[in-house]
């Protein structure tokens, strides 16, 4: 075998374990999608629990980086202190280790045998959980073979002294080589970005005896280096808590690898000590069949002894950041925020985000109602109070936009039924929280031209039109509502009180036309009261669509 074929095996290989690798992370993804939710609404303060959040999850999606990504957007909402954050990260360079365990599986063993069994759910079953479990065990199965190929590629290597000359000085027992290694594991794992397959090519390395376990040791500490490169691009305009999460993770790694480093021939040694079987042992056909689970072993006990050995000084290490990362002049608002692609995010993590920004969005339209409510009733409103409510429908545009953009990219990627139910659910509700807006704003701009009108200031049309006003306020109120997302959502209230409404507008404008008639108002007046009553009658209809589109989330996640 040549340098070329050699070269477009191993790329060969590494595409087959990416592919296996995307294929298990999206079908472990979606068949735990509520698992996920649930793992991430019980996120506390508790150090602890926000370490088994970060192994947890990790270990499901098998990434350590889209964990890592997860954590900073959610940082960058507000909806994760910067303590909580460092905690989930430190549990998921635990949960990345998983994968070097499954890599360090006898290779070529089982992988088209898990590819034979996975294949036929995943083509061909009509029942959405067995077609994920298919797809799980492909994606396995090509992992395995993906190693198996790169690690066939690499034996002729053995024969070509100008490969074994060019990597000698990496294959020394010195601590020049041991740095020298670190240092080439965590540039390429920059440029791959992903540990993951940088791990995968180092064991395939190691079975096929192109390098030793020392070399394969100091290149799997230099990839937890590198890995921290994905966060801190996500944080990139990102705010100050985003940045500062990020930084957290890289100086927890970097320091994490210093300090092994420093005892790194003790730490191999102990590794050789504790895994029966000589790491570099090779047998008749020339692979190193013990390596592996070595090279798993020493990622294993350098991320969960660096987690033990930080987890009390998680409040130092916050200061740190926070100190060498100081707030800027002006204080910043939590939103939203889009780091990068929203597609390369968790589905489960994108609509938690999302959620937590239609609560925000229900907020302000909240607040606009009553501020709408009070400039009706209160004569001695002006301007000032006209210019914050029309700021107010502002800000819910660009809300809608945001989340409508955030969520439409996400659906772009690979979702369960239920996801994209929840999906479609989110969108509407934003859209329809805009409406509200849009049409409180109406109101009131269309009120102030009853401000000069005496009569309507005596009148029982001002009467009956505030009690309308009131109700639909109540029923907003009523609608947006906090409930637990686990219980039954009942549509049916709100059907009901939504056709009540219907009579009450058609009512007071009927009334009011009468009254006209009868000479207690001037004709002119007859087409701004109908178009207010008619906004009311507007809000209310858009309120009724939100009870539909909350009762289709919670129908959505109760089948998940």
């Amino acid at each position: 075998m040549n340098v070329f074929q050699i070269t477009y095996t191993v790329l060969g290989g590494l595409g087959i374990f990416f592919y296996g690798m995307k294929i298990m992370s999206d079908s472990l993804q979606s068949a735990a999608g509520s698992i996920i939710r649930k793992i991430i609404n019980s996120l506390t303060s508790n150090r602890l629990l926000a370490v088994s959040v970060g192994v947890v999850v990790t270990m499901i999606v098998q990434s350590s980086s889209v964990t890592t990504v997860m954590v900073i957007g959610f940082v960058n909402a507000g909806l994760m202190q910067l303590t909580q954050a460092i905690g989930v990260i430190f549990g998921a360079n635990i949960g990345t280790t998983v994968t070097g365990w499954i890599i360090s599986i006898k290779v070529g063993k089982y992988g088209l045998l898990l590819i034979g069994i996975g294949v036929f759910p995943a083509l061909f079953s009509n029942n959405p959980k067995w077609t994920q479990i298919g797809k799980i065990f492909l994606g396995v199965g090509m992992i395995f073979l993906g190693l198996k190929t790169m690690s066939d590629a690499f034996k002729p290597l053995h024969s070509m002294p100008e490969f074994l000359d060019s990597i000698s000085y990496f294959s020394g027992h010195h601590y020049g080589a041991y740095l020298a290694s670190a240092v080439v594991g965590c540039v390429l794992t920059m440029i791959v970005q992903s540990s993951s397959a940088m791990l995968g090519i180092t064991i395939a390395m190691a079975i096929s005896g192109v390098i030793g376990f020392y070399t394969s040791v100091a290149l799997v500490l230099g990839q937890n280096i590198g890995t921290t490169i994905t966060a801190v691009l996500a944080s990139i305009g990102g705010n100050v808590h985003a940045k500062r999460a990020a930084r957290a993770h890289a100086f927890f790694n970097v320091f994490g690898v210093v300090v092994m480093l420093a005892i790194f021939p003790l730490y191999v040694q102990f590794i050789e000590w504790l895994i029966p079987g000589e790491a570099n042992f090779i047998n008749e056909l020339g692979d190193r069949p013990n390596i592996a689970v070595h090279v798993a072993t020493a990622h294993t006990i350098f991320n969960v002894t660096a987690t033990l050995l930080f987890l009390p000084l998680i409040n130092i290490l916050a200061k740190f950041v926070v100190k060498i990362t100081p707030d800027k002049e002006v204080k910043e608002q939590h939103h939203l925020v889009m780091l990068g692609n929203p597609t390369d995010m968790l589905p489960a993590t994108a609509l938690v985000q999302a959620c937590n920004e239609i609560a925000k969005m229900k907020d302000i339209v909240h607040r606009m109602f009553d501020m709408s409510y009070e400039y009706a009733k209160n004569e001695n409103s002006n301007g000032k109070h006209l210019a914050k409510i029309s700021d107010y429908e502002r800000i819910t545009d660009n809300i809608q936009k945001e989340v409508t953009l955030f969520i439409c990219q996400t659906m772009e990627k690979r979702l369960s039924f239920a996801q994209s139910s929840e999906s479609q659910g989110i969108v509407r509700i934003a859209d329809e929280l805009e409406s509200v807006a849009d049409y409180l704003e109406k109101v009131v701009l269309r009120y102030s031209k009853f401000r000069e009108n005496q009569k309507w200031q005596q009148g029982e049309s001002k009467k009956e039109f505030f009690e309308y006003f009131f109700e639909i306020k109540k029923y907003f109120e009523e609608v947006i509502a906090p409930s637990d997302p686990e219980d039954p959502f009942d549509g049916t209230v709100f059907d009901r009180k939504s056709k009540e409404l219907i009579v009450v507008a058609e009512s007071i404008r009927h009334k009011y036309v009468d009254r006209i008639s009868r000479g207690a108002y001037e004709p002119e007046t007859v087409m701004t009261y109908s178009e207010m009553v008619a906004s009311m009658s507007k809000i209310r209809g858009h309120s009724h669509n939100i009870s539909q589109a909350i009762e289709r989330i919670h129908d959505a996640r109760s089948t998940n």
